[in-house]
């Protein structure tokens, strides 16, 4: 590790040697189109003037067509295929697309390439858009949701998409108690789940027992995971098989009982499971441990270009396996990647634009919608009771808080290009508020130490360090993984900033699956993630309210209905509340009210601390990889670079 850092190091040295590099972004810079996406050829036709006169295919798949091994494009596309867009030109086929990623615990990186909503956010997150499912109806009351599924859609196989796919997960899954303990919270409606019913082939409706004002924004962002092939895995579920059958399966595979043997199939079935089907553009051709993962080209993927020509336009893409994400930034600046979003980071930008003729490739800047990177938080039910009384103390937080010098470490680590800022909802999003995002985020140690003094912590050690109550040196561990950002060399200045208040600090960087585990089990202190998924953060709330990544104990016990987890008190009682009431919201009066209720309470308590935030993502295509926009939004919530459209990325020869 340190020798990689030496080695990028020794690239910026020379760099700045060599001359500044301009920050700027280029004057005519290449941007999505507008729309990017039409739902039929007959809507592109009237927006356009244009007809769609015939289908086209990759050079590889019509050779199969031709020798009997595949059905022609008129027989593997929908009635009404959907309609892409292209960023700069109608695109070349073939080719491999090379990036870097950690391995199968980093499978995120892959699906964000190809995830396909059945309905979704476009580019900017500005509207829902038809996908998978063609349109659907609200009805007035807001309790009951109907899709109406994209005609033909096929999967990898050849399989018809139905609404027996959407209806197998709800049915099979969802409510099938030993694959699915707790059903999901944001599948409910005053602790009561969704029905889910079958209309008729293509045509599905979800019913709720009150108003849901946020279903179509959580919809958005999470259908992927609402549909499977039934096909393919009833023949891992107990309702189609005997269990004789399913046990002597799941012994042969080295598993104790069929759930096992059925969620070793779906869990990230897009890296993990060869087998499984897929309407995604791209689906695993090997075994994601090897040091070339590779994802081919799905023959019945449904979307086209304006020419008529079936997506995607790469034949395959490229995982390359590395330890570590100085590795991924050090193959991006000698080239050896073709194009590069997930682990880029800011830090490494003046190398990259100093190396970019030498390794044939150009350095884009997407908008980062992350309103702290990293954001910091504290664990509230942590097994610790001194410390969880520390952490559950407002004043405890904000003096840390103050303690932080926001603007050093904009300049040193992010090139002064991101905002020192609070831990907030970004600028130009709905309900953001300026008071927030300076709430307690000047740099001031002198009041950080009295606020200290106030709660009682004045007593120290013979190093100069804070006792606790108990008479114990006040040491807190932040654990945190690698992954999205340079977040190894922030948390280091982050333990010199609380040391200089009187507080110990023990940093440690884990791998992602053990900070997975350790989250889940209860056993951090203070860590830290992207504050990402904030364009539209309705989709999603995941930084408004208790999560799966901070106050985890909290929304066990909310979504439990107190059977596990630890009850919230105060004002994180409210704060659960009153987001209870934005998603039952009527109407956008209802939905605002209560929204500014969640940002009042944040400001008050400060639960998330800041460091810098909307920094810009670093990007980097090669000079023959064409179709990439150069100004994006990167978030979550829309599966970046998946708003990029992967599927019309093309390279030219």
């Amino acid at each position: 590790m340190n020798r990689l850092k030496a080695v990028l190091l020794s690239f910026i040295c020379v760099s700045l040697i060599l001359g500044s590099v301009s920050l700027s972004f280029a004057q005519k810079a290449i941007k999505v189109p507008s729309p990017f996406e039409f739902n039929t050829p007959l809507d592109y036709q009237r927006a356009t003037g244009k007809k769609i006169t015939k289908f086209s295919e990759a050079p590889s798949l019509a050779e199969l067509v031709k020798q009997g091994k595949l059905p022609s494009i008129e027989k593997r596309l929908p009635q009404e295929p959907k309609v892409m867009n292209v960023v700069e030109e109608i695109g070349q086929y073939g080719g491999s697309l090379n990036r870097a990623w950690l391995g199968p615990s980093d499978s995120f990186g892959p699906r964000r390439l190809m995830v396909e909503q059945i309905i979704q956010f476009n580019a900017d997150g500005t509207k829902i858009i038809p996908n998978i499912a063609k349109r659907w109806e609200v009805s007035k009351d807001g309790k009951t949701f109907t899709f109406h599924l994209r005609k033909g859609i096929k999967w990898s196989d050849g399989q018809p998409f139905t609404a027996d796919d959407i209806l197998f997960v709800y049915e099979d899954i969802l409510m099938n108690k030993e694959l699915t303990p707790a059903f999901p919270y944001w599948l409910t409606i005053d602790g009561k789940p969704v029905k889910v019913e079958k209309i008729d082939d293509y045509s599905i409706k979800f019913s709720f027992e009150g108003p849901y004002g946020l279903f179509l924004y959580q919809f958005a962002d999470k259908s992927a995971d609402l549909y499977a092939p039934k096909h393919y895995l009833k023949q891992f579920h107990p309702r189609y098989v005997s269990k004789e059958e399913l046990e002597k399966k799941a012994k042969s595979a080295g598993y104790n009982t069929w759930y096992e043997l059925f969620q070793s199939k779906t869990n990230a079935w897009w890296v993990n499971n060869l087998d499984y089907p897929t309407i995604w553009a791209w689906k695993a051709a090997n075994s994601p441990t090897e040091q070339r993962f590779i994802m081919e080209r799905n023959p019945y993927y449904w979307k086209i270009d304006p020419a008529g020509n079936q997506l995607p336009y790469i034949d395959r893409i490229v995982n390359n396996l590395v330890t570590d994400i100085t590795m991924v930034n050090l193959k991006a600046v000698t080239g050896e990647l073709d194009f590069q979003w997930r682990h880029m980071t800011l830090d490494n930008y003046t190398v990259l634009m100093e190396n970019r003729d030498k390794g044939n490739y150009r350095v884009l800047r997407w908008r980062g919608a992350r309103g702290a990177n990293p954001v910091i938080y504290f664990n509230y039910s942590c097994k610790d009771p001194v410390l969880k009384s520390l952490f559950n103390n407002d004043k405890f937080r904000k003096a840390l808080s103050l303690a932080i010098d926001r603007e050093e470490i904009n300049q040193l680590i992010y090139h002064g290009l991101g905002k020192p800022r609070q831990a907030s909802l970004i600028s130009g999003v709905l309900h953001y508020s300026p008071e927030w995002e300076k709430a307690y985020a000047e740099y001031d140690p002198k009041k950080a130490n009295a606020m200290l003094d106030e709660i009682g912590l004045t007593k120290r050690d013979k190093e100069g360090y804070r006792l606790r109550p108990d008479g114990k040196r006040l040491e807190l561990t932040i654990e945190y993984t690698p992954a999205f950002g340079p977040w190894p060399d922030i948390f280091e200045m982050v333990r010199k900033y609380w040391e200089s208040i009187g507080i110990k600090v023990a940093i440690k960087s884990i791998d992602r699956t053990l900070w997975q585990t350790r989250n889940d089990g209860n056993e951090l202190e203070v860590t830290g993630w992207q504050m990402d998924s904030q364009a539209p953060w309705l989709a999603e709330g995941t930084w408004m309210v208790p999560s799966s990544f901070w106050g985890i104990e909290f929304l066990r016990w909310w979504e439990s209905g107190g059977k596990a987890g630890d009850k919230p008190e105060g004002d994180m009682y409210k704060l659960l509340q009153a987001w209870d009431k934005v998603r039952k919201a009527k109407n956008q009066l209802e939905l605002d009210r209560a929204a500014r209720e969640m940002v009042k309470l944040h400001i008050k308590n400060i639960w998330l601390i800041g460091t810098v935030g909307e920094t810009p993502d670093v990007v980097v295509a090669k000079n023959y990889v064409r179709n990439v926009p150069e100004e994006l939004i990167a978030d979550g919530t829309f599966d970046t670079p998946r708003n990029a459209e992967p599927q019309q990325f093309f390279i030219k020869k």
